[in-house]
């Protein structure tokens, strides 16, 4: 099992939520307002007047043979506006109860 873990600015909202359910990945933890900047000369999302956006992030447990897809969709998402940006960072999930 892997734990996938996406961050992305909520203009994304919606298509990460439709790339999920086209995956068939029902399970998922959702997280608003999250702050960050990116480490590829990202721009601050801070949700202050001077930097406004924001962005949420995502984390699901899925087989290991699914996450090439998955990263797949996540790369198709962030080359339609590299801007706008979004992420993965895949763990390996040890147990879960």
């Amino acid at each position: 099992m892997k734990s996938v873990f996406i961050v992305f600015n909520q203009a994304n909202t919606e298509r990460v939520e439709y790339m999920l359910d086209a995956l068939n990945i029902s399970g998922f933890t959702f997280f608003e307002q999250v702050q960050g900047r990116g480490t590829n000369g990202g721009e601050p999302r801070r949700g202050t007047h001077t930097w406004p956006e924001m962005n949420s992030a995502v984390m699901t447990v899925i087989d290991d043979d699914r996450v090439p897809e998955l990263l797949s969709y996540v790369r198709r998402l962030d080359m339609r506006n590299e801007e706008v940006g979004v992420r993965a960072f895949v763990w390996n999930i040890e147990q879960t109860v």
